[in-house]
């Protein structure tokens, strides 16, 4: 599983994750963290995949947020 916790953009995090061919499937909401189900063995790549894809987004740029393993 991997957290991503960021105050903004949730729902457009949410679906660029899960559009990611089954990579991620959201789970919940915790406050600002969001938690996902991953295919990827090695959470730790998972958290990193996660972020480099977000700061692809055009609006992921200048987000502050920060993806972990848990």
């Amino acid at each position: 599983m991997i957290s991503i916790n960021t105050p903004l953009q949730h729902d457009n995090i949410i679906e660029l994750l899960e559009n990611q061919d089954g990579k991620f499937t959201f789970l919940e909401k915790k406050g600002i963290k969001l938690l996902f189900k991953t295919t990827i063995e090695d959470k730790d790549a998972a958290a990193k995949f996660a972020r480099e894809t977000i700061k692809k987004s055009p609006w992921g740029k200048g987000l502050y947020f920060q993806a972990e393993s848990e």
